[in-house]
């Protein structure tokens, strides 16, 4: 394992060194003096090159930084002359800077002008000195610069000269992150030299396009302690800290349950690289220098993400981002840091990075300041997705190192139509994406213009198209889009929002609210669905090994009566003298769904009791997310007045896939035969028994899948916002009928997928597709 760490300089034993690393600490006490001296940043690099050159007894120290993507500048010098400052540059691979700047190496020679790699620079008057030794300038993995001693005399640098300017360097990567060294306001090309431009592309999980400032919702650690002496001390907190680490990484695998396979061979090797002996030996080498445990952490974190992104191993890159996590853990064991970003104002303009978010971390975001989301994982029917759709907020998934590769305050041009994000963005990147931005904008008028006309088909088949809702803020889009109202309220998103479990009074509240809102448009209440990824902040869930299939929505509240109780009784008062439509979640079979209904009529009956209005009609209704519901369907469409196919959980459980798993977002298509086969099934039955039957999942809400549902009978969708215009302007450009045969041949096939039949048919018969923009768009840049 040890090769996969880097490479590093053989350390003297300690006993040996004493003097050298007693001048060593003071050498960096003194540099770190000056780093909070009250002084400007040229000042301060001015005196840092005179402190190196004094105690390394070198007649010549420079300090040269990366400006923009291809140029190094001469920044400091303490013995070549002055005029060169700000004048001498060059590019990477250009002269032994550049060398050492493009290849990340160490170069020490005892004559410098016979190296193959030496370029001469006049102005410099470098020329009369012989011995060269440069050591890269590393900020979060990147070469921001390079620091070199040089001596007249002709000789080759002892090993303890090399290690001490590599702590040096190490120490001003640090000083060039926070600030201490570039006056930005000068030099504003020096942050985008540290981080150039990145492209990264990913799963479009919510389309959508946004500018703005990346924030990471797991920011890494910061060391702000960086010399010590006490080597004992520090080694004594590095050892706790690791022990703790690896009693994490134990309780992980332990937790995870994933045994065998694949996956359980993934974690298994993370453990291992948790408990590699040489890792710790670097650790503990580090420390012997003069740094403090989080400081020798960092050193090799940074070390190691250099020599891993350069390797030509496929097996070693893929390992980084293991690695980078398990010094981040450790950082955070030695400097307490918090595992996410505490509560503080969001900029304007806030794209937040996180390998994963939960429903609650989400909602935790200023909603009106979020304005997009990118994950390491993700997935389309993932519950956070679907909050972040509700919100119209775009989300970008599967992005690959996106923690790794973004920073606090980097600007970010999301793309998550055509499932790519731009890092750092040139102005070319962010001209083309305004331009992006205002055909988004046209289409969007477009759909606009639509609010008033009503979902007719071309042949007059009629669709009541709903929204999805879980806020009151969701409600101003009714009007905006011309809804019929609202088809699904997720009324556990305001529990998930709370600090403590609303009472009875609060929940009333709320939804008074909501049906005042409305003004008599109809409204359909989900009851409380959590558990599986959406987990109340305020309450213990219990660890299962498949939480989607366990304890949550109606299995829980049957178990908990108050609970369903509670909030039944909420929408009894706040419905008085009006239609109540309420809505239970996951029927697996037909008794849950009776007991529920017992539930309901206790509570009216002590609604009438009480002398309350009651509501002047009920209307109860079932979610089919379950598959064995479909052996009962005929007894539950008795007892129903209304039945909602929540497409997310029942495609998840038809084909036992999870829907978290982004490598198998697409393995099952729902334009698939068995799915549209189950559709008009579904329909048929609810025909003949009289039972409204509507959509309310992720179908529902993507054009050419909510084009397969009307043609299969459905004529009820619940959607999202910002897909009611292109919904709408499909159903009036379509012939139901004649989509309708089709659908009746196409579920015979034993085809994997029949979506691009269906898109051919569209273009084919003039439907109104939502107009894509062109992927080349950002792509050429």
């Amino acid at each position: 394992m040890s090769a996969g760490w880097g490479s590093s300089t053989t350390t003297p034993p300690a006993a040996s060194r004493g003097p050298e690393l007693s001048a060593s600490r003071r050498l960096l006490r003194r540099i770190m003096e000056l780093a909070a001296a009250p002084i400007q940043p040229q000042q301060r690099l001015d005196r840092i090159v005179g402190l190196i050159a004094a105690d390394m007894v070198a007649e010549v120290c420079s300090i040269y930084v990366r400006r923009g993507a291809s140029v190094l500048e001469l920044f400091a010098t303490q013995g070549l002359k002055r005029d060169a400052v700000h004048h001498t540059r060059m590019k990477p691979g250009e002269g032994l800077v550049g060398h050492i700047a493009q290849h990340c190496e160490i170069v020490n020679t005892s004559d410098a002008q016979s190296h193959p790699h030496f370029h001469y620079f006049p102005e410099t008057g470098e020329e009369i000195y012989r011995s060269f030794l440069g050591v890269p300038i590393l900020r979060g993995g990147e070469v921001a610069g390079v620091v070199v001693v040089q001596n007249k005399v002709a000789r080759v640098y002892a090993e303890d000269e090399v290690e001490a300017l590599e702590i040096i360097a190490a120490l001003l990567g640090e000083m060039l992150a926070s600030g201490g060294l570039v006056d930005p306001d000068l030099y504003a090309d020096f942050a985008e030299a540290a981080s150039p431009p990145r492209r990264l592309t990913g799963i479009a999980l919510v389309p959508g396009v946004a500018l703005g400032e990346a924030i990471l919702h797991q920011p890494p650690p910061r060391v702000t302690r960086f010399i010590s002496d006490n080597p004992e001390l520090e080694t004594a907190r590095l050892e706790r800290a690791v022990q703790a680490l690896r009693f994490d990484v134990d309780r992980l695998v332990a937790g995870a349950g994933l045994g065998l396979g694949e996956h359980g061979d993934v974690l298994e090797a993370y453990r291992m690289l948790s408990q590699d002996r040489s890792w710790s030996r670097r650790l503990h080498e580090a420390i012997l220098t003069g740094l403090t445990a989080e400081a020798a952490v960092k050193r090799v974190q940074e070390e190691t993400k250099v020599h891993l992104s350069q390797s030509s191993n496929n097996y070693l890159r893929e390992r980084l981002l293991d690695l980078d996590d398990l010094a981040n853990r450790l950082l955070r064991h030695l400097v307490g840091t918090p595992r996410h970003r505490q509560p503080t104002p969001l900029p304007e303009r806030a794209v937040v990075f996180a390998r994963t978010l939960s429903p609650a971390e989400l909602l935790d975001y200023d909603r009106e300041r979020l304005a997009g989301l990118v994950l390491e994982e993700g997935s389309h029917t993932a519950h956070a997705t679907i909050i972040a759709r509700a919100l119209e907020v775009p989300v970008l998934g599967g992005v690959e190192r996106a923690l790794s590769a973004a920073r606090d305050g980097d600007r970010v041009a999301l793309d998550a139509d055509h499932g790519q994000l731009f890092l750092r963005p040139s102005d070319d990147v962010v001209q083309a994406f305004h331009r992006a931005v205002g055909a988004r904008q046209q289409a969007s008028e477009r759909a606009l213009s639509l609010k008033d006309l009503p979902p007719i088909s071309r042949d007059g088949a009629q669709v009541r198209l709903s929204l999805n809702g879980a806020f009151l803020m969701d409600l101003r889009a009714v009007d905006v889009t011309g809804a019929d109202g609202i088809g699904l309220y997720r009324t556990e998103l305001a529990f998930m929002a709370r600090g403590s479990y609303p009472s009875v009074e609060e929940q009333t509240q709320i939804y008074s609210k909501v049906v005042d809102a409305l003004g008599g448009r109809p409204c359909v209440f989900r009851t409380l669905d959590v558990g599986s990824d959406k987990v109340l902040p305020y309450w213990r869930f219990p660890q299962e090994e498949n939480p989607a299939l366990g304890w949550r929505a109606i299995r829980l509240v049957i178990d908990q009566p108050q609970l369903l109780r509670q909030q039944l009784r909420a929408l009894i008062t706040a419905h008085a003298g009006r239609e109540l439509r309420v809505m239970f979640p996951m029927i697996s079979v037909v008794s849950e769904l009776e007991h529920a209904r017992n539930v309901l009529e206790i509570e009216l009956a002590a609604a009438r009791r009480a002398g309350l209005v009651p509501p002047s009609r009920v209307e109860v209704g079932a979610m089919l997310e379950v598959p064995a519901l479909l052996f009962q369907l005929d007894r539950l469409l008795e007892r129903i007045d209304f039945l909602s196919i929540g497409t997310n959980d029942l495609l998840q459980f038809l084909f036992a896939c999870d829907r978290g798993n982004p490598r198998l977002h697409t393995r099952y298509d729902p334009l698939s035969p068995p799915v549209l086969r189950l559709v008009r099934e579904v329909a048929t039955h609810c025909r003949a028994h009289d039972v409204r039957l509507t959509v309310c999942g992720e179908m529902a809400t993507q054009p050419l899948e909510a084009m397969a549902l009307v043609g299969l009978g459905i004529r009820d969708l619940s959607l999202s916002a910002t897909s009611m215009g292109s919904v709408k302007a499909l159903v009036r450009s379509l012939d139901v009928g004649a989509l309708g045969r089709l659908l009746d041949r196409l579920i015979e096939l034993p085809a994997h997928s029949v979506r691009d039949t269906l898109l051919a048919y569209a273009r084919d018969h003039r439907v109104e597709l939502p107009p894509e923009l062109p992927r080349g768009l950002l792509e050429h840049v």
